[in-house]
């Protein structure tokens, strides 16, 4: 479904395009579609873009690309900047997994124990105060998910990646952890939920906060890895990673831009991966066609069908803690906050399958491969202060 202003007909006509990109076999919730054309009519705005994992967010969408001029509205990235999927070539083959053992054992909680302040360094970054929490996944619908490859769609673009069907794979979704979050808050004490005029004195500091997070976040992603890749008994290579909660400048016919993404992956950038559920499949996708019809952007995942609240209701009638800590796939799930795993259970979500069939048919993206889950890493329950 592609939508103009005129045929949202929201009570006060939004001044940027509106776009919803989904089929109708696609759920998208009312107040989503409500939160997007709110969005529209902010100052500056020129286009408001859903993608098929669209789905309410505070205050506004999550799941959905903003292009403005003259204005940058941190509010959209929100407080997790950053926030992306990292994925990673596993030096070790499918046949000697032991996600048993491996579940039993992996903790990526608490402080790293090594130099922090050096390990950002080496990947562009600096010291920030957030360091104790360098190298940890964090909470919410973060992850670090080792991976077998179920399908391979397009041998070329696979073996291009210098990937092989035999190898496991790890993928790593966190973000900026409290740094983003304090760099937002800064924000809101003084606009609310007000945006910044460009160029402004404000706007520079904003920018400059929010790509040391950006950094600090890419950083944060190789150190959970890392500590990932130590736990199994492994090494690894970085394939991929991209960041989906971002606002970046973009130039365009002589003119200045912002692009806002607020769970949107980009298009720009090369391939991506898109995850479903920890009881789906992960889609290894890449971006085609020019881009501007989409904001230059892709879903970043399945999207939540049910607020956490709803989930823990609806889920703790169905299934006991225990029998979610297994999938489908018969891969294992560490995740020892009771809540967590309800809120987080893969009928919570929308259907991976669907939002990226719904990306194929708008000519967004190719799929290159199909990933499955063999041990996903939530939480032991204690965290990096």
């Amino acid at each position: 479904m592609s939508t103009s202003p005129s045929e949202t007909s929201p009570a006060v006509a939004p001044a940027a395009t509106v776009r919803i990109i989904a089929s109708p076999q696609s759920w998208v919730e009312g107040e989503a579609v409500r939160q997007l054309e709110a969005v529209a009519r902010l100052p500056g705005m020129r286009l408001a873009v859903g993608l098929p994992d669209l789905h309410p967010g505070k205050g506004a969408p999550v799941g959905a690309a903003f292009e403005s001029e003259g204005f940058l509205y941190p509010y959209l990235v929100g407080s997790d900047i950053g926030c992306g999927m990292g994925l990673w070539d596993v030096d070790l083959p499918v046949r000697k997994t032991k996600a048993e053992r491996w579940a039993a054992k992996l903790d990526l909680e608490g402080a790293w124990e090594g130099d922090a302040e050096a390990f950002l360094a080496e990947h562009g970054g600096k010291a920030t105060g957030f360091e104790a929490a360098l190298g940890t996944v964090g909470g919410g619908n973060h992850f670090a998910e080792v991976q077998r490859v179920e399908t391979v769609h397009d041998a070329r673009v696979f073996e291009a990646l210098g990937l092989r069907a035999e190898r496991l794979l790890l993928l790593v979704h966190s973000g900026s952890r409290g740094l983003g979050e304090a760099i937002l808050r800064t924000h809101v004490d003084r606009h609310a939920a007000g945006g910044l005029a460009a160029g402004t004195a404000e706007a520079r500091t904003y920018l400059e906060r929010h790509d040391g997070a950006v950094t600090w976040a890419r950083a944060n992603r190789a150190l959970v890895a890392q500590r990932t890749l130590d736990g199994i008994g492994a090494t690894g290579r970085r394939v991929l990673d991209v960041c989906h909660n971002s606002v970046t400048v973009r130039h365009s016919d002589g003119r200045v831009g912002w692009l806002h993404r607020k769970g949107a992956a980009p298009s720009d950038e090369g391939p991506v991966v898109i995850p479903g559920s920890r009881g789906a499949l992960s889609y290894l996708v890449l971006p085609v066609g020019p881009g501007e019809h989409s904001a230059h952007s892709l879903a970043h995942g399945a999207g939540r069908k049910w607020t956490r609240t709803a989930a823990r209701e609806r889920l703790k009638e169905r299934f006991t803690a225990e029998s979610l800590t297994r999938t489908v796939f018969k891969s294992h799930v560490v995740c020892e906050d009771r809540d967590l795993l309800f809120e987080e259970a893969p009928p919570a979500y929308k259907a991976i399958d669907r939002v990226v069939t719904d990306l194929v048919e708008a000519g967004l993206v190719r799929v290159v491969a199909t990933l499955a889950p063999v041990l996903t890493y939530k939480t032991r329950g204690r965290s990096a202060e």
